[in-house]
């Protein structure tokens, strides 16, 4: 039996990651914040206690070695060095990395993407060869790189697989984008309004798929950069229609060549001018990875979760960080009064 140690372990990647490893057969530590158990893993997985800013705390969850640590929380070189120190005692580790680290061949990337003609325009799909922006400490992006670049340089001491996940989904998602349209339909809309023709593209990436690679990498060490998202990459439109599906209702979608119309009306969360579509060749080819889940058959999950935990509550109260991210992604009176005047 093989020892692995999962960071982050009851974040929404780390719950999926502990039991894919646990049901393969490694003895798993699962290390949190909190020190709490998922329900669903097996049994014999351990849980610690650690936060992951505490050295001392993380060197001791990790105690007298183990053969991978997964890192769900990476970010930056402080935590790169963190991990590197660690390299007498780990055998190999993986951390989670982001597509938004990707930069087109103008300079344009995530953080650009706010400015005017500032989205990416990315090959398609994008491979891992395409060029990052610039390592810092100024976004979330160029922490990322950071990360990356430090792990990569140490990879003789420690071999890292780098997973760059794409829009993340799955329970327990703390910024659920399926909110957008599960939301609208619990509130009896039934038209909506989709910018840029419903046609946008934003690679999903199901926390299920994403621990399928953290299981294939942990058996295969190696130093290595891989996108990790789901099989298919369905537009908006797509999205929308599978997630009435599971809910059983009937919306009637109203399509906008071009951007929002106005403020508030038609974006949604993975609205984008331009696709963001990445290649998962490389991991077939290098872990020989095979999905698990498609989109569409991973929604009722997802659907169900999210129910339960609007049920009651103000979706600001229910998912803080959606509401930071994103301001407020229902203005119904906006869209009514846009359609209103549309239709007149």
């Amino acid at each position: 039996m093989t020892h692995a140690v999962v960071v982050g372990a009851t974040g929404q990647i780390g719950r999926a990651a502990v039991d894919a490893l646990a049901r393969d057969g490694w003895e798993v530590t699962a290390v949190s914040r909190g020190g709490e158990r998922d329900a669903r893993w097996p049994a014999e997985v351990r849980v610690a206690r650690a936060d992951r800013e505490d050295d001392a705390a993380l060197s001791a969850a990790v105690g007298e070695g183990c053969d991978v640590l997964v890192d769900m929380v990476a970010y930056g070189e402080p935590h790169a060095r963190q991990l590197v120190s660690l390299a007498g005692r780990v055998g190999s580790a993986v951390a989670i990395s982001s597509v938004s680290v990707y930069e087109d061949d103008k300079g344009r990337g995530f953080d650009t993407q706010a400015e005017p003609g500032g989205f990416p325009e990315y090959p398609v799909p994008v491979p891992e060869t395409q060029r990052t922006v610039p390592p810092g400490d100024t976004s979330y992006s160029t922490r990322k790189v950071a990360l990356e670049r430090e792990l990569l340089a140490a990879g003789d001491r420690l071999p890292v697989t780098l997973l760059r996940a794409g829009a993340i989904h799955g329970p327990h998602c703390r910024s659920p984008r399926e909110l957008y349209f599960v939301k609208r339909n619990l509130d009896g809309r039934r038209r909506r309004v989709l910018a840029y023709g419903g046609a946008s593209r934003f690679h999903p990436a199901s926390v299920r798929n994403i621990a399928e690679l953290i299981r294939l990498a942990a058996a295969r060490p190696g130093t290595r950069v891989l996108n990790a998202v789901d099989p298919d990459a369905p537009t908006v439109a797509e999205i929308a229609a599978a997630i009435d599906a599971v809910m059983g209702v009937e919306v009637r979608d109203v399509l906008v060549d071009g951007p929002p119309p106005v403020d508030g009306v038609g974006e949604t969360p993975w609205s984008t001018p331009s696709p963001v579509v990445c290649d998962m060749s490389a991991a077939r080819e290098q872990l020989g990875y095979r999905p698990v889940v498609r989109y569409a058959e991973s929604l009722p999950e997802t659907v169900a979760f999210l129910e339960e935990r609007l049920a009651g509550r103000d979706w600001r109260e229910a998912y803080p960080r959606m509401f930071t991210t994103y301001g407020d992604l229902f203005d119904y009176a906006a869209e009514d009064a846009w359609l209103a005047g549309r239709s007149g």
